[in-house]
C-alpha cells in the first residue's frame, strides 16, 4: 500500500530548512507564531530583512499596528537562523511586556537583565551575562548605557530598540552622553529601530535616528542641515521621503484596513463621578498639605521624587492605601528615619518607576543620577519635639481614616457595575470587566467590597506577586491541565498570568483586579469592559492599560471607565488632559502618534503634574497651573512640523492598498506550502501516528494529539505542531536531514492521492504511466554575509524529456512504494541536466547579489553626493551673501568710513570663505569617493560566492496510472 516514504521526509526535511531570504526561508519563522499574522507585519519583518548589507531599518507604522509583532518576526527569524546573539532595548516599563510576547507568541525564551539579574547570572557560573545565545537579552535604556563597554565587545547579531525616538536627539552636541556612549557601542551592530513618532519639532531629529542605524546614510549633519532640514521646500521634502526608502517602513492604519486586514472597534468613554464624604475630603486636604511641606521631617525641602510621585498614586487611591502609607511613614519616623521607597511598597510599579526615571535620565544632556540616594538607614538629626509633633499629626490622620466606614469611590462602582456590564451584554459582549488600580492595598480593598456585593466567587486578582491563596489554588490547577503540553512555559511568573487570564476567560469568573505591573504583556481581547478605579497620569500607562482590551481579536466596541472626584481640581484638570488633550479614552484609535509623540518619556510628564500638584493649593492655582501645561502640549502638537511630517510619512498611496491585498495572498500560498511539506514529513516519519484530516487537521502520537493549527491547538488542549526548540518536528527535520539513504525507485500513486481528496496535480497527470530518474543536491551559496541555500532538482524521463523543476517537486505530494532500482542509471545524461539546473541556481544567487551590491552603491553614491551638493549649496549661499552685502555697501553712500571698512573686511571673510570651500571641494570629494569605492570593493569581497554541492537523494521513479 502506498503511503509517505523516508525519502518523502528527507525532501520536506531539506526544503523546509532551506537558509535565505525568500518567502521560503522564512516560513519558519511564520510557522512558530501564535498569532493571527498580517501582511503587513510580514512585510515590515521581509523589509528588515532584505538584505544583508544592511545596518539597520526604522520601523514605524502607526499606533495600533504591531510593530512589536513585526520586531518578534524578525528575531524569531534570527534565531532560526541560529544567529541568536540577540538584544533587545526597551523602556524599563515595557521590559516584561516584551518577555511575555516573545515567549507567548514566539515560544522564544529571554532573559531581562537589570543589576540584580546581572550579579546573580554572575554568581550561578555566567561571567558574561550579555552574552547570552540562549536567551534574547532584554534590557532598559539605563541599564545598557551603563553597560555599553560590556555591550560593545559582543557581536550582536540583532539589536532591537523600543520607543526610539527618545534617542532622536542623539546627533545634537549637548545631547546625553550616555545616549551617544551607546549609539558608539552599536554602531557596527544590525539595528531595528522601532518608533510611531520618527520626528516631532524638527528634521534633524530625523537625522538623528538615522545616523543610530548607519552614520553613512547622510553625508553629515552639516549637509543634512543644508539640503533638508529646514523643512519648507517640498521637492527637497519629496527627495528625503525617496533616500529614506531603503530604510524606513511604515503603514497607516487607514491603508490596512483598505486593504480589509484589520477591522477597528471604537472606545467608548463613560465617567463615574463621586463626590467623596466630608471626613474623606478632611483627610485628603490633610495628608495632601503635609506632603506640600517643605520643612516635614519625612519628605524634606528636597524629597525623593519617586517616593512623592507613589505618596500622591496612593492619595488618589484609596482610604485603605492611604492608611497603609501613614503607617509606613510613622513606623519610619518612630526610627528617626526619613521617608524613602518602601513607604510607597504598596504602588505595585514603584521599582519599574525607579527604572524609567533612570531611562529618562539617559535621553537628557543632564547625566547627573535623577535618583535621591536611598535613605534606608539613614537617621535623621531633629528637634525631639519636631519629631514627635510630626508624628502626632500623622497619627491624627491614621486614626481619621480608620474611623472612615465607607468608601464615596467603592459605592460609587458598586451602584454602576451593574449597569455598565448590562450596557456591555447588550452590545454583544461578556459580563465581564477589568479594574486596574496602582496599589495592592486597594486591590484588596475591591475584592472584599465586591466579594461583599454579589461578586464572591467571581473575581480573580492579579498582581506582581499574586500570593493570595485564590491565585496559587488556580496556578496549580491551570497547571495540572495543562500538564505536558506547550502552554506550560516554564517561567512561573508568566504562567502564572496565563493562568489568571484562563481562569478569567471562563464563564464561573466576571471580574478580574489588576495593578501595573501585574497586568504587563496579558491580553484581554475577549473582555470589552475596562475601568480605570484610579487613573495613571502617564499617558502611555493609560494606553497600555486599555490596550490590553482594544487589540487584535477584540470583536466589539471597549468601554473605557473612569472614577472622577469632582471635588479633586487637580485630579479633574488631569483626566480633562487625558481625555482631551490625548484623546485617550474614546474614537477609533485612541492616542494619535503625534500626540503620543510630544511625550519623550512617560515619567518627565509625571514629573511635572507633580510639580502642579505639590505648588498648587487653590482651585485657581490648580487651572492656571494646568492651563500653562496645556499651552504647552498645544505648541508642541500643532509645532510647524506637522505639515512637514504628512508630506513626508502620511501620503496615502493606492498602489500600497494593493501590495498589502497581495502580499496577503502570497503569504497565504507560501503558509499553506510550508505546513503541508511539515505535515507530510510527520505522515513519513510516524507511520503508527493517526492522521485526522476533519474541520481541524491533527494526528495522535505518543498519547498526545498535535495540529499545526493555530489557535485551534492551544484552545483544545492540544500540541502545536511547528519547529522550535526541542519540539516534534525540530527532531523529525533533523533525522529526516541526517539519514543517509541508497538509491531507491520510487513508485508514486496519483490515484490514492486523489482518493484522499486532494486537490488535482494538472502538470503531474501528463506523467502519468512514465518513469525516469531524479537526483536531489543542496546547493549552499556561501558568503561572508550568510548563506543562500537551493534544493536543485534534476530530472528526466525514460524517453529523454527533462522534467521541470515545479512538477519533479509535486511528485513528493504523492504517496509512494519503495523498491529496488530496476534500471541503470544515465550518468552521462544526468550529469548535464545536473550540471544546468546547478548553474542556474548558482546564477539566481549571483543575481540576488548584484541587486544588493546595486542598492549598496546607490547608498553610497547618494551620500558622496550629499557631501557634494552640500558644498555647492554653501559656496553658492555665501557667494550671495557676499554680493548682497556688496551692492549694499555700495548703494550706501552715507556710512561712516569706519562701518564701511568693518563691512569690507566681512565680505571679504565670505569671499575667502567661498573660494576655500571651492578649492577643497574637489579634495574632499576626491577623499570620499576613494572611501566609497573601498566600501563597496569591501561589500563585493563580502558577497563573493562559494558554492558548496551536497548530493541529497538520486530515486528512480515511476507515476502509476
Amino acid at each position: 500500500m502506498a503511503g509517505y516514504t523516508q525519502y518523502h521526509s528527507k525532501f520536506f526535511a531539506n526544503r523546509i530548512m532551506l537558509e535565505g531570504r525568500g518567502d521560503e526561508a522564512f516560513a519558519k519563522s511564520l510557522s512558530t507564531a501564535r498569532v493571527d499574522m498580517k501582511p503587513h507585519q510580514v512585510e515590515a519583518a521581509r523589509f528588515a530583512l532584505h538584505s544583508p548589507l544592511s545596518k539597520g531599518v526604522i520601523l514605524a507604522d502607526e499606533v495600533g499596528l504591531g510593530k512589536t509583532i513585526e520586531a518578534c518576526l524578525v528575531i524569531a527569524q534570527k534565531w532560526a537562523e541560529r544567529r541568536r546573539n540577540v538584544l533587545l532595548i526597551a523602556p524599563a516599563s515595557l521590559r516584561t511586556q516584551w518577555q511575555q510576547e516573545l515567549q507567548e507568541k514566539f515560544s522564544l525564551p529571554s532573559a531581562i537583565l537589570d543589576s540584580k539579574t546581572y550579579r546573580d547570572a554572575v554568581k550561578s557560573g555566567k561571567p558574561s551575562p550579555f552574552d547570552d545565545t540562549s536567551a534574547i537579552v532584554i534590557t532598559s535604556y539605563q541599564y545598557a548605557a551603563a553597560n555599553a563597554d560590556k555591550i560593545h565587545r559582543i557581536g550582536w547579531d540583532l539589536v532591537v530598540i523600543d520607543e526610539a525616538h527618545r534617542l532622536r536627539n542623539v546627533y545634537k552636541k549637548n545631547a546625553s552622553a550616555q545616549a551617544k556612549r551607546l549609539k558608539e557601542a552599536l554602531s557596527s551592530r544590525f539595528k531595528v529601530l522601532l518608533t510611531a513618532t520618527p520626528l516631532q519639532n524638527s528634521l534633524m531629529e530625523l537625522y538623528g535616528l538615522v545616523s543610530m542605524v548607519d552614520d553613512h546614510f547622510f553625508g553629515d549633519e552639516q549637509s543634512f542641515r543644508v539640503m533638508y532640514g529646514r523643512g519648507t521646500d517640498k521637492q527637497s521634502l519629496i527627495s528625503l521621503r525617496r533616500r529614506m526608502a531603503p530604510l524606513y517602513k511604515r503603514h497607516l492604519r487607514r491603508d490596512v484596513q483598505a486593504a480589509g486586514h484589520v477591522n477597528y472597534t471604537q472606545r467608548l468613554a463613560v465617567t463615574f463621578d463621586f463626590e467623596p464624604h466630608s471626613l474623606e475630603e478632611k483627610l485628603y486636604e490633610g495628608v495632601s498639605g503635609y506632603l506640600q511641606n517643605p520643612d516635614s521631617i519625612a519628605f524634606g525641602s528636597k524629597p525623593n521624587q519617586l517616593v512623592l510621585i507613589g505618596a500622591r498614586k496612593t492619595l488618589g487611591s484609596s482610604i485603605a492605601a492611604i492608611a497603609q502609607f501613614l503607617e509606613n511613614v510613622i513606623a519610619r519616623l518612630k526610627r528617626n528615619q526619613a521617608a524613602n521607597e518602601a513607604v510607597v511598597d504598596d504602588i505595585d510599579d514603584t521599582a519599574e518607576v525607579k527604572e524609567e526615571i533612570a531611562d529618562a535620565a539617559v535621553l537628557t544632556s543632564n547625566d547627573e543620577a535623577q535618583e535621591q540616594e536611598d535613605s534606608d538607614n539613614r537617621v535623621v538629626d531633629v528637634d525631639p519635639q519636631k519629631l514627635a509633633a510630626e508624628i502626632a499629626e500623622l497619627e491624627g490622620y491614621l486614626a481619621l481614616a480608620r474611623s472612615i466606614g465607607t468608601n464615596s469611590k467603592g459605592e460609587k462602582l458598586i451602584g454602576r457595575l451593574p449597569e455598565v456590564l448590562d450596557e456591555v451584554v447588550a452590545r454583544g459582549g461578556k459580563r465581564k470587566a477589568v479594574i486596574f488600580t496602582e496599589s495592592v492595598r486597594t486591590q484588596k480593598y475591591l475584592f472584599e467590597i465586591l466579594s461583599q456585593n454579589g461578586y464572591a466567587g467571581q473575581i480573580v486578582l492579579m498582581n506582581g506577586s499574586n500570593s493570595d491563596p485564590d491565585s496559587q489554588q488556580i496556578y496549580k490547577a491551570w497547571l495540572k491541565e495543562k500538564q505536558g503540553t506547550d502552554a506550560v512555559s516554564g517561567s512561573k511568573s508568566a504562567d502564572m498570568k496565563s493562568a489568571i487570564v484562563s481562569a478569567f476567560k471562563s464563564d464561573e469568573k466576571a471580574i478580574l483586579i489588576a495593578t501595573e505591573s501585574g497586568a504587563e504583556g496579558i491580553n484581554l481581547q475577549f473582555c470589552s469592559l475596562l475601568i480605570n478605579f484610579d487613573l495613571p497620569w502617564n499617558p502611555q500607562r493609560v494606553e497600555q492599560r486599555i490596550g490590553r482590551c482594544h487589540r487584535y481579536g477584540q470583536k466589539i466596541d471597549v468601554t473605557v471607565v473612569n472614577m472622577l472626584n469632582r471635588k479633586n481640581h487637580a485630579e479633574k484638570r488631569i483626566y480633562e488632559l487625558l481625555s482631551k488633550k490625548f484623546m485617550l479614552f474614546d474614537g477609533l484609535f485612541g492616542a494619535s502618534d503625534q500626540v503620543l509623540g510630544v511625550i519623550e518619556s512617560g515619567i518627565d510628564f509625571e514629573k511635572k503634574v507633580l510639580a502642579v500638584v505639590q505648588a498648587c493649593r487653590t482651585e485657581a492655582e490648580v487651572n492656571e497651573a494646568f492651563q500653562k501645561l496645556e499651552a504647552e502640549l498645544e505648541d508642541q502638537i500643532k509645532a510647524d512640523m506637522a505639515e512637514t511630517r504628512q508630506q513626508l510619512f502620511n501620503l496615502f498611496d493606492a498602489s500600497i492598498v494593493d501590495m498589502l491585498r497581495q502580499r496577503g495572498g502570497e503569504i497565504e500560498r507560501t503558509m499553506s506550502d510550508f505546513e503541508r511539506r511539515l505535515w507530510l514529513l510527520a505522515r513519513a516519519e510516524l507511520p503508527d501516528a493517526t492522521f485526522r484530516n476533519d474541520s481541524i487537521p491533527h494526528f495522535e502520537y505518543d498519547g498526545k494529539t498535535w495540529s499545526s493549527i493555530w489557535p485551534e491547538a492551544d484552545d483544545r488542549g492540544w500540541q502545536f505542531y511547528r519547529l522550535g526548540d526541542g519540539t516534534l518536528a525540530d527532531r523529525l527535520v533533523r533525522e529526516s536531514q541526517d539519514r543517509v539513504l541508497p538509491n531507491s525507485k520510487l513508485s508514486f500513486d496519483y490515484q490514492s492521492y486523489r482518493e484522499e481528496g486532494q486537490p488535482r496535480l494538472s502538470d503531474l497527470e501528463g506523467y502519468l504511466g512514465k518513469s525516469g530518474w531524479l537526483r536531489v543536491s543542496l546547493l549552499k551559496a556561501e558568503t561572508a554575509m550568510g548563506s543562500r541555500d537551493s534544493l536543485v532538482l534534476a530530472a528526466v524521463t525514460d524517453d529523454g524529456f527533462v522534467v521541470p523543476t515545479e512538477t519533479a517537486e509535486r511528485m513528493f505530494q504523492l504517496p509512494a512504494t519503495s523498491a529496488s532500482v530496476d534500471a541503470s542509471y544515465p550518468e552521462d545524461r544526468m550529469a548535464k541536466i545536473d550540471r544546468e539546473a546547478l548553474a542556474d541556481a548558482q546564477q539566481s544567487s549571483e543575481d540576488e547579489n548584484r541587486r544588493w551590491l546595486d542598492e549598496e552603491t546607490v547608498k553610497l553614491e547618494a551620500y558622496a553626493e550629499d557631501l557634494e551638493r552640500a558644498s555647492e549649496l554653501r559656496a553658492k549661499e555665501l557667494d550671495a551673501e557676499a554680493r548682497a552685502a556688496r551692492k549694499a555697501l555700495r548703494g550706501n553712500q552715507s556710512i561712516p568710513l569706519s562701518e564701511k571698512l568693518t563691512e569690507e573686511r566681512r565680505i571679504k571673510r565670505l569671499e575667502e570663505e567661498r573660494d576655500e570651500l571651492k578649492l577643497s571641494t574637489f579634495k574632499t570629494l576626491r577623499e570620499i569617493r576613494k572611501e566609497v569605492d573601498g566600501k563597496l570593493d569591501e561589500v563585493a569581497a563580502k558577497l563573493a560566492i562559494t558554492p558548496k554541492v551536497t548530493p541529497v537523494m538520486t530515486i528512480r521513479w515511476e507515476i502509476a496510472e
